[in-house]
């Protein structure tokens, strides 16, 4: 619902997100990220509607570490609010020409205004797949004192393998005993198996888009992903559900075109 519909020739109506949420909720998706609010508009207009009409998904909204994005984030209600920080050398100075020390205080500042909110909190560790994982481990634990219920891995130029991934993860999660979830990128073809390989290694929680949609190569893919933990380790999952409400997702974006 966000980072699928950054695909090249994606976007969805109001009444599309909707319904695309009513059916992730029916399949029995945990969690669904409803969007961006700090955009504003049309984004928060879907994302308070699919608040209103929520079953038993919890419903999460995307935030940068800006209290304006926070502050958006409020006026719609969710159930998380979830801020993403770039960990990485390379996007610490690069991208946001800023510190360790910067991105530690203002990530630690966005926080409390969100837990302040009454939502629940968790944080997105952008491009984790090329940060220095000692950096990752001392901030990490900073954010589970904070009050942050989890940490969201993400493998986001896609450059992760199998055992790389695995081996982050599992000392992440030794290091500092927080809830992981794992967020990969398909750029190699190896999102599935980094994924699986990540929840091996201790991951709580899995993200996944409808058909793999997602920017560049895609996302892990809910029903590959699903098939894959099936056939390899005998977990009971109704592959159907997911390859049905994957193919209603489509039916729904073809009755757009």
């Amino acid at each position: 619902m966000r980072d699928g519909e950054q695909s090249p020739w994606i976007a969805l109506t109001l009444e599309q997100k909707v319904q695309t949420a009513k059916l992730l909720d029916e399949a029995g998706v945990f969690q669904i990220e409803a969007g961006i609010p700090v955009i504003g508009g049309y984004e928060v207009e879907t994302i308070q509607e699919i608040v209103r009409q929520k079953g038993k998904a919890r419903i999460s909204v995307w935030c940068r570490a800006k209290q304006a994005d926070i502050k958006a984030a409020e006026r719609c209600q969710p159930d998380i609010i979830h801020i993403s920080t770039p960990v990485s050398y390379a996007q610490i100075y690069s991208k946001l020409n800023k510190n360790k020390a910067w991105v530690t205080k203002n990530l630690l500042e966005s926080v409390q205004t969100a837990l302040d909110t009454g939502c629940e909190v968790t944080v997105g560790l952008e491009d984790a797949s090329r940060a220095d994982i000692t950096f990752m481990m001392v901030l990490v634990a900073r954010l589970k004192e904070s009050g942050v219920s989890r940490v969201r891995f993400a493998d986001t130029v896609g450059v992760m393998t199998p055992s790389q991934c695995g081996r982050a993860v599992k000392d992440l999660i030794q290091n500092t005993g927080m809830d992981v979830e794992i967020h990969t990128h398909n750029d190699l073809g190896m999102a599935v198996a980094n994924t699986l390989e990540g929840a091996k290694q201790g991951a709580r929680f899995v993200d996944t888009t409808l058909g793999g949609l997602g920017e560049r190569a895609g996302n892990c893919s809910l029903t590959e992903l699903i098939e894959a933990a099936d056939r390899l380790y005998d977990f009971g999952i109704t592959r159907l559900k997911a390859l049905e409400t994957q193919k209603q997702f489509f039916a729904l974006i073809e009755q757009k075109n």
